[in-house]
């Protein structure tokens, strides 16, 4: 149960933070929304293993 509520919890963060910048800078927002699809699938796979390699060793430093 304890497990379960820490996955709800990390959910609710990742949603506030995703949340914050295009609350705080919606223009900011939507001109590195345009940037990012401006990149081709290679680059945005590299960014998103470099997302969750950063993630899981910060997990594991964490833990």
């Amino acid at each position: 149960m304890e497990t379960e509520i820490s996955w709800w919890a990390a959910l609710a963060l990742v949603l506030a933070l995703e949340g914050l910048f295009p609350f705080i800078s919606p223009k900011g927002w939507r001109h590195m929304f345009a940037q990012l699809l401006a990149l081709r699938d290679g680059q945005i796979r590299f960014m998103g293993l470099l997302c969750i390699a950063v993630g899981l060793a910060l997990l594991w430093v964490l833990k």
